[in-house]
């Protein structure tokens, strides 16, 4: 397919992989996986839109258009493999430091995203969620965004989660402010605090653990994400840029969460 140049009105190109009516299709590797060994929770790191644009003499707003496709695809992968959560690095509380006019194009994309795709959400049994400090975002997307997750409330297959204007040092502060507020109310005594109980004032209450963190682009670092969530899930890092991140990516990022020997600080057989 011929890559539309700057400014072009065409539609992004077509992310790798196979489809059947529209739906990505499990791969032979992918059936091969024991579902013992299918990590429960995975959580995606989604870095290098930008970069990707840059390399094709693109706007930045293609690539994060081309990365919202993959979204699309990843997302219904995910819950035909039956992965019960899937939690995207979407939009960073330390983005809003990006140039206006990005910030605005992403934020139309966001919308537009959540307007066009909630029929799909439904179609595929999964529930919306978001997570972050959500008031800061604009009203228009707030709006779509807040009627998406009511009408998906029901749905059971998979919960798809948005970390917008999410930093994991806030979370952890929100929490601790939370946390305090309750004892200074006496609604929650000292003695009763331990990790577990913390955790249900954390924005992913009610989630299951993270087991696996796949990150784009090549970068070793978390960028203030889940911090507390993380501390057990494997990480896996990958070259590829999000916008060419594609279900065979999945794939490899599978089979090399299934040979880690997952012993949460115990001894190896």
């Amino acid at each position: 397919m011929v890559e539309p140049g700057p400014g072009s009105d065409h539609d992004v190109i077509e992310p790798r992989g196979a489809y059947y009516r529209g739906k990505p299709v499990l791969s032979n590797t992918a059936r091969m996986i024991e579902k013992n060994r299918l990590p429960k929770h995975i959580a995606i790191i989604m870095d290098g839109n930008g970069r990707w644009a840059r390399k094709r003499h693109l706007p930045h707003a293609f690539g994060h258009r081309q990365g919202a496709k993959g979204v699309d695809v990843i997302t219904q992968y995910c819950a035909r493999l039956g992965v019960e959560a899937l939690t995207l690095y979407s939009f960073s509380a330390e983005n809003w430091k990006r140039p206006p006019e990005e910030i605005n194009a992403l934020m139309k994309l966001l919308r537009r995203y959540l307007q066009d795709k909630y029929k799909k959400l439904q179609d595929n049994d999964i529930r919306l969620n978001a997570i972050g400090r959500l008031d800061a975002l604009p009203g228009e997307v707030r709006s779509v965004l807040f009627d998406v997750i009511k009408k998906t409330s029901g749905n059971k297959r998979m919960v798809l989660t948005l970390a917008l204007n999410y930093g994991g040092r806030q979370e952890i502060t929100d929490a601790a402010r939370a946390l305090a507020e309750d004892v200074r109310d006496l609604r929650v005594a000292l003695e009763d605090i331990n990790e577990s109980f913390f955790a249900d004032y954390l924005y992913t209450k009610g989630l299951p653990e993270i087991d696996l963190l796949i990150r784009t682009s090549g970068e070793f670092r978390l960028s203030n994400f889940l911090l507390w969530q993380l501390s057990y899930a494997e990480i896996i890092v990958t070259r590829t840029l999000w916008p060419d991140f594609s279900t065979g990516d999945l794939d490899d990022a599978l089979c090399q969460y299934r040979k880690r020997d997952r012993r949460f600080g115990g001894r190896a057989c």
